[in-house]
């Protein structure tokens, strides 16, 4: 589909990573992929057993005695799917189309979100003519699910101290610093009981809505569906007698949930009751989320398939019901320093009610440490008053910004040269694995970029074709200007 692409090599390799199932999480193909490909060129590597990939490459002639360069970036993505997409993204290959400037995966996500800095590198390896540096590009895992990968790489074969991170979504932003973050896996404990006599089982769907990146689109103040299913839940049983017979909601806990469901029982005689609810409700909140979420809807129907046999009690379901409209949602704090940056924010990715638990996964960012942990607390004391657990997982910190970067001015420079005027230097309230990484390289420079990209994280994610092209040729003059 992309073979009439340009930079043809780019999206050549782009295509071939979008052949090989690379959710986070289902990242084993990928990783020997990376392998492969620098066995047959016989290019020094390394592969760890968390399958993260580091691969060398010696200068171009010429540039022998040039410091190294780091390429950096991610291979997982965030693997989502439409609900009536059939496709299974542990084993099937992505499905990519071409709309006018745009490349697309056909009922899916895309990954293009880190694919692109993948293909980049793979290009720059592949090529006997384009001249660099002495290059050592590093390719994480698991990103998306905590920045694991980059926690658990050793980094001390490397002898480059600037490194380039292609994972950015906006051509002509240059970003230097930003969040650091962390996920909260909660649980609280179910008891069960028998479905009451003369109840039906109903499903209720929270449908229609954007979702997108938990860290990139937060302050778009878009609709989280677990949190609003919450807040059906409690409407629902404040003025109906109903039992919770299963929730579930989300996919990733770094991407806004988009749909969620529950199954409920209640008499037939209620019916008419809980449907009226139910649509003053899906107006309430068609009205609130006009801007942001055009295609809400809430559907109410009977429920025919996989019914379980028993209900909660209903302290069960109040706890559930009183975590989901107790923790904070989205953005809780703008940075006094940066206007219009995100400081501290907190995502509901992922619900799911077990046999023994109702489960909830958090991601937690802010770009000072001391918010982070009183978020965390704030989350913990939730639980904790409701009688939950939790765990921690994927801490990681804040990218600080770095005064003097010879790498920011060289960057600044070459685009200043190319594109006649200054790019955008900014913070992120996204996690990036520059703060990772310079832990443990001393003094490393990073800079952190990237052609265009919209709704990453989602099923309507999109790469454009001419800004890669234009991305691929910065950075072509960078290596030389390094």
């Amino acid at each position: 589909m992309l073979e009439q692409l340009e930079p043809k090599n780019v999206f050549s390799y782009f295509e071939k990573i979008c052949s090989i199932p690379h959710g986070s999480g289902n990242i084993q193909g990928i990783s020997n992929y990376l392998a492969e490909f620098a066995k047959e060129r016989n290019l020094e590597y390394i592969q760890d057993e968390t399958y993260n990939v580091i691969i060398k490459k010696d200068a171009s002639k010429g540039y022998e005695q040039m410091e190294p360069v780091i390429i950096q970036g991610h291979m997982d993505m965030v693997a989502v799917k439409k609900p009536d997409c059939g496709k299974d993204l542990l084993t099937d290959p992505l499905d990519v189309r071409i709309e006018g400037d745009f490349v697309y995966a056909e009922g899916t996500s895309l990954g293009g979100d880190d694919g692109i800095a993948v293909a980049y590198a793979l290009a720059l390896l592949d090529s006997e003519e384009i001249p660099h540096p002495p290059l050592e590009v590093v390719i994480t895992v698991e990103e998306e699910v905590g920045m694991e990968g980059a926690l658990a790489i050793d980094l001390s074969s490397l002898k480059g101290k600037r490194l380039l991170n292609i994972d950015s979504e906006k051509e002509g932003e240059l970003t230097v610093s930003c969040a650091g973050g962390m996920r909260i896996n909660g649980f609280l404990p179910v008891q069960w009981q028998e479905i009451p006599q003369g109840s039906n089982g109903w499903e209720i769907t929270l449908t229609g809505l954007m979702g997108g990146h938990s860290g990139v689109e937060i302050h778009k103040n878009r609709g989280n569906a677990n949190i609003l299913m919450g807040k059906l839940l409690q409407r629902l049983s404040e003025k109906e007698d109903i039992a919770l017979s299963a929730l579930e909601g989300g996919t990733k806990d770094n991407a806004i949930p988009r749909e969620a469901k529950a199954i409920i029982f209640f008499s037939q005689d209620n019916r008419e009751n809980c449907e009226k609810i139910l649509k003053e409700m899906e107006k309430e909140l068609q009205n609130i989320y006009r801007e942001t979420d055009q295609e809400l809807h809430i559907l109410l129907k009977e429920a025919t398939e996989q019914l379980k046999q028993k209900v909660l009690e209903k302290p069960s379901m109040d706890k559930i019901i009183q975590l989901l409209c107790t923790v904070p949602n989205g953005v809780c704090a703008m940075s006094r320093q940066l206007e219009g940056l995100v400081e501290t924010s907190l995502n509901l990715g992922i619900m799911s009610l077990q046999e023994k638990e109702f489960s909830a996964a958090f991601s937690l960012r802010s770009s000072v440490a001391s918010e982070k942990e009183k978020l965390r607390d704030r989350i913990t004391d939730i639980l904790s008053s409701l009688g939950g657990s939790y765990h921690f997982s994927g801490d990681y910190p804040a990218w600080e910004y770095k005064e003097d970067s010879r790498l920011r001015d060289t960057f600044i420079q070459v685009y200043e040269k190319m594109y006649g005027k200054e790019p955008v230097v900014l913070s992120v309230h996204a996690g990036l694995e520059c703060g990772i990484l310079a832990g443990k390289i001393k003094d490393l420079d990073s800079v952190s970029f990237g052609p265009d990209m919209e709704n990453i994280h989602t099923t309507e994610e999109k790469l454009s074709i001419s800004s890669t092209k234009r991305v691929w040729e910065f950075l072509l003059e960078l290596l030389k200007a390094l």
